[in-house]
């Protein structure tokens, strides 16, 4: 094995480890501490935040499902509607989230990951709901009309300027995730699927991508937003009946199913 095969394995090696103890508690296989590190954080802090907001973003739900569909005057100020703004948060979710992040968890931990998904987007929604707050709280607008926010305007404007590492080191863990995690994967697959069906070159595939993702995002965060409020319904929507009819033909299962959910989320 080359020198350079043997250092791009060590870095995925690396990687890997990081990654395996974050999120699963081991290194190179072993077991050190007996509990996930990143996922109680995260039950943690949403615990934390839906107590201290005494479960607002439940108790409001109604109200912010209301929202979605008033009037763009009646919106308050920003760039696009509430609707084309939460497709476009959903957009990123739809299919590598409730599909093959489901599947995945089902399988290595079994018919029990369920329940603590329930309880992750229950607590979850208090993270989102924080996250989003503090972007409208924070967000500038700058001298062409542009809205400008996100995590990492408001690390700097809320917690001040000796945070700015932070949001610094936010923004690079942000680019790294668009370059690597949070589109490459996406694309490979897409691309591998055109070159099964249709032969493709996987490079063409690439290609035709890259120049759909151009053309929506060249226009900025309307042009994003237009697209995904007509796209991203159309793929919940699709999710959902799938699901329902999947539901209807097990249905004679459902009790067994449910009876090893929560059995298996404690076992």
């Amino acid at each position: 094995m080359a020198a350079s095969d043997t250092g791009s394995f060590s870095l995925i090696d690396r990687v890997t480890n990081i990654s395996d103890f974050i999120w699963g508690g081991t290194w190179n296989g072993v077991e050190v501490i007996p509990f996930p590190p990143m996922t109680l954080v995260l039950l943690g802090i949403g615990l934390w935040i839906m107590v201290g907001l005494r479960f607002y973003p439940l108790v409001k739900l109604g109200s912010a499902f209301a929202g979605l569909f008033k009037s763009r005057k009646g919106a308050g100020a920003g760039e696009i509607s509430p609707f084309a703004a939460l497709s476009t948060a959903l957009s990123g979710q739809v299919g590598t989230g409730n599909l093959a992040g489901v599947a995945t968890a089902i399988a290595l931990g079994g018919p029990g990951a369920i329940f603590w998904m329930w309880v992750t987007a229950i607590f979850g929604m208090a993270l989102g709901f924080a996250e989003g707050s503090l972007a409208i709280r924070y967000r500038e607008k700058t001298s062409d009309g542009v809205y400008r926010g996100g995590p990492m305007t408001y690390i700097m404007m809320g917690l001040g300027p000796k945070w700015t590492w932070l949001a610094i080191l936010f923004c690079l863990g942000t680019l790294f995730s668009a370059l690597v995690t949070g589109n490459s994967i996406q694309a490979n697959e897409v691309a591998s699927g055109l070159n099964e069906l249709f032969g493709w070159e996987r490079w063409l595939g690439g290609l035709v991508i890259a120049i759909a993702v151009f053309v929506v995002i060249i226009g900025g965060i309307k042009s994003i937003g237009s697209v995904a409020e007509k796209v991203v319904p159309f793929m919940a929507g699709a999710y959902i009946v799938m699901a329902v009819i999947a539901l209807i033909l097990n249905f004679g299962d459902l009790p067994e199913t449910f009876g090893r959910i929560f059995s298996g989320a404690f076992n």
